[in-house]
């Protein structure tokens, strides 16, 4: 269980390091914010597609494990079987929340738009709902 929780740990602290690096080059100017300023209509395009997929998916992350197909494959065989079902979904789970918080703070510096910086917010906010710590992990694999 201690490795399956550290690979999850290191997920989720490499997506938040990510996003702390993409902050951190743009707001130091080693890379240019406001470059698609102009772009209106890419802009409303994709705010409004980010906005559908952050708006679905964040549910469909913090729910996850609460799927029938899920919680059988958590729940079934034994611990270390459990354990390493719980690895890649997980993954998957910490997957569907940190993509569009990358997308999200990359298109606030490239469009200058402050809901893309939100909605990146929002969505860091929720991973403290899906920190991997250990109690956790078992509580996940044993029903409770």
């Amino acid at each position: 269980m201690k490795k399956v929780r550290s690979h999850l740990l290191y997920t989720f602290w490499s997506f938040i390091a990510l996003s702390v690096l993409i902050v951190f080059v743009f707001e130091t100017d080693l890379m240019p914010s406001g470059v698609g300023a102009e772009e209106k209509s890419l802009d409303f395009v994709l705010l409004s597609v980010m906005e559908l997929v952050t708006i679905c998916l964040i549910p469909l992350a913090l729910r996850l494990f609460k799927f029938s197909g899920v919680r059988r494959r958590l729940l079934n065989g034994t611990e270390d079987d459990r354990a390493q079902h719980l690895l890649p979904w997980g993954v998957a789970r910490m997957i569907l929340l940190c993509v569009p918080i990358l997308i999200n703070t990359l298109s606030y510096y490239w469009f200058l738009n402050v809901a893309y910086g939100y909605m990146a917010i929002i969505g860091l906010l929720c991973l403290v709902f899906v920190y991997p710590s250990l109690q956790r992990c078992h509580d996940e694999i044993s029903g409770e």
